[in-house]
């Protein structure tokens, strides 16, 4: 069956970006995009890196899962595919919106990590609105959602912004 994720709002685009900004990533991606493969199978072709960016591709809703029974286990695990198989972007945004997109996607490592515990502490545990959480960072709302679209510890439920359940 054809998916075709339409990209609308700038913040979408990040996943994009970061779901290829590594080799590990894009090869990832292109086993999930052939076959099923469980997570067990990426990590022992490409280590813990592998291992995290399954969960960052399932965070992202770029892949599906189903469970599958292994003939080495004798019992089920999950096993992971690309959702989509193609994507439609159709968007006219105003720069300081794009610019804000595209700074929150290359952010290197280092500031990102500052940026996303920062985020993680004002949230706690039970989560927080997301306008004050933008206050706070004095972030605009685009810089703040394509820096949560970006972590795989946070997640946007609404208007607000909550730690991601293991």
């Amino acid at each position: 069956m054809a998916r075709i994720k339409v990209i609308t709002e700038p913040a979408e685009l990040v996943p994009m970006f970061r779901a290829v900004d590594t080799k590990v990533k894009r090869e990832v991606l292109k086993l999930v995009t052939l076959e099923w493969h469980t997570m067990r199978d990426i990590e022992k072709q490409f280590g813990p890196e592998g291992k995290e960016a399954l969960a960052f591709f399932e965070k992202m809703k770029l892949v599906e899962t189903r469970w599958q029974t292994s003939a080495e286990l004798q019992q089920p695990e999950k096993a992971y595919h690309t959702y989509y198989t193609s994507f439609h972007i159709n968007a006219s945004w105003p720069v300081y919106e794009i610019s804000d997109v595209l700074a929150a996607a290359v952010l290197p490592e280092k500031e990102f990590v500052k940026v996303e515990k920062q985020i993680y502490e004002l949230v706690g545990p039970t989560g927080k609105f997301a306008g004050d959480v933008a206050e706070v960072l004095g972030a605009t709302f685009t810089m703040l959602k394509s820096l949560v679209k970006r972590s795989t510890k946070l997640d946007y439920r609404g208007h607000r912004i909550e730690r991601m359940k293991e």
